[in-house]
């Protein structure tokens, strides 16, 4: 039984013209899986690590977009929560074309070891029912505080991409500790811009 709810009115209006095939997708999550620069195993930072991946997917016109999933409680104040008692989640999601019908796949390997739809996806990341989930543009960096509504979200900017770079890094910059953290590793943050530059010159369709 699913434990999840898709959100239409909170969900981004998505033209059905640009998608993979599943080959094609298989390829980009493989790609992202076996890259070293994403800390897979850390839980938290994920709208980094989504934000990271859309912007080379979008160096490399690949269309993609961010599944979301929020807690019940968290967004509707309503039974519902999310695995590590998370308030929400985040990762990119490819558009693939099946039997005519546009299939959302997410990347997110720390959950799934192959791609897997957005549905199954906030399914997976439920702890107990119920949870909402919903489809944005990739350009959606963070939601407000307050009241969620489709169009008020914060986009992508350059302050939210110094963010997405400490993110990749292990830092949550945004945190009083990961503002400490900064300080002190600058060096590290250098040198993880340097290896995600780096990143946009290996397209995941060239060999």
């Amino acid at each position: 039984m699913s434990k999840t709810v898709f959100d239409s009115n909170l969900s981004d209006e998505i033209a059905e013209d640009f998608f993979l095939s599943k080959e094609q997708a298989d390829n980009v999550f493989d790609y992202f899986k076996t890259s070293s620069i994403f800390l897979w195993k850390d839980i938290h930072n994920c709208e980094d690590r989504a934000e990271a991946i859309a912007l080379l997917l979008t160096h490399w016109n690949i269309p993609h977009y961010k599944g979301w999933v929020f807690s019940g409680f968290f967004l509707k104040n309503q039974p519902g929560s999310l695995v590590n008692w998370w308030n929400y989640h985040v990762a990119t999601a490819l558009p693939v074309k099946e039997n005519n019908t546009i299939v959302y796949y997410v990347i997110d390997p720390p959950h799934f070891n192959e791609l897997a739809t957005l549905a199954d996806w906030a399914n997976m990341v439920t702890l107990e029912a119920n949870s909402y989930h919903i489809i944005k543009y990739a350009n959606a960096y963070i939601f407000p505080t307050g009241i969620i509504k489709k169009s008020n979200w914060h986009l992508r900017n350059k302050q939210n991409l110094k963010w997405t770079m400490q993110g990749l890094a292990g830092i949550n910059g945004v945190s009083i500790t990961g503002k400490a953290q900064v300080a002190f590793n600058k060096h590290h943050i250098k040198r993880t811009i340097q290896r995600f530059t780096a990143l946009k010159n290996q397209h995941p369709f060239k060999s």
